[in-house]
């Protein structure tokens, strides 16, 4: 198995899910530097990295800049429909797809995808289709974990 594409829901997965507004309405996450280190190392070994998440950030546009993620879709209401998007952009199948979810709306891609990923703290569902669970909650290393089995999937 070469996975060639890895993509992420972010609010659970990058994150831990937790919303944090200010005052002025601004919105913050907190991501994972370990998580960070993973994705950026997937970058460097030549795996597209993808963003598919159904809530608009500015946090989440600087994140994938930081960690040189490849392609970022904010504001998605069919996942799937962005999976076939990134799929006829690249030439690929989905045998050399990757995907971490932690809820309902990552069903339609999880059971599709050759590697499907959750964290620790997924809902059951999500949990039922994968066929990789961290040991890590979501924002507490789950991608990192995700990103060394797609490593060591691709140099074996």
């Amino acid at each position: 198995m070469s996975i060639k594409l890895a993509a992420f829901d972010v609010d659970g997965v990058m994150t831990d899910g937790s919303i944090t507004y200010d005052d002025n309405g601004i919105e913050y996450k907190t991501f994972n530097s370990k998580d960070g280190h993973g994705l950026a190392e997937l970058s460097r070994e030549g795996v597209i990295t993808a963003i598919i998440t159904g809530r608009k950030s500015a946090a989440v546009e600087r994140r994938a800049k930081d960690v040189n993620i490849t392609e970022i879709y904010q504001g998605v209401q069919d996942k799937a429909a962005v999976l076939d998007e990134l799929l006829q952009k690249y030439n690929l199948t989905l045998a050399e797809v990757a995907y971490m979810g932690d809820d309902i709306p990552d069903i339609c891609i999880l059971e599709k995808v050759e590697l499907a990923g959750c964290p620790k703290d997924a809902v059951q569902e999500v949990k039922d289709v994968v066929n990789f669970e961290a040991d890590k909650n979501g924002g507490c290393g789950a991608v990192r974990e995700f990103c060394d089995c797609i490593l060591k999937l691709n140099r074996n």
